[in-house]
């Protein structure tokens, strides 16, 4: 079964999207990058983005877009779940830039055009390193 790992939310401002999250939902930061405050609830982590490139964004959203970015669950198989999410509608979208052949993070599109990604709990770090 797979499990929801984290939902990251592109913004235009990385401190002040942190703040409303730990003031409104009582979140804590995880840890932080250049690029990311990783947020928890204990059980589920919110990553909040902010890109400086359009190459680091990923896909054709670019830097400048703002809202949901993607899902990730962490799953038993790639490979079965690749099967499964191509039976029900979902198509292949891309891996984590500059990591084509790492066995991290593969992103799909569901049928809607919604990104997500899978990974194993072999692999469930995040993109900095840590557990996710």
């Amino acid at each position: 079964m797979a499990k929801l790992r984290h939902i990251a939310v592109t913004v235009p401002d990385l401190e002040e999207a942190a703040v409303f999250y730990e003031k409104t939902f009582g979140m804590t930061r995880a840890r932080e990058s250049d690029i990311a405050i990783i947020l928890s609830d204990g059980v589920v982590s919110l990553a909040l983005l902010k890109f400086k490139t359009d190459k680091q964004a990923g896909d054709e959203r670019g830097k400048d877009f703002h809202g949901l970015h993607h899902m990730g669950f962490v799953v038993e198989d790639i490979d079965d779940y690749t099967k499964a999410i191509e039976a029900n509608g979902g198509n292949y979208h891309m891996r984590l830039p500059g990591a084509p052949d790492s066995p991290t993070e593969v992103k799909f599109r569901d049928p809607n055009g919604v990104v997500f990604d899978i990974v194993t709990d072999n692999y469930a770090t995040d993109s900095w390193g840590s557990k996710a």
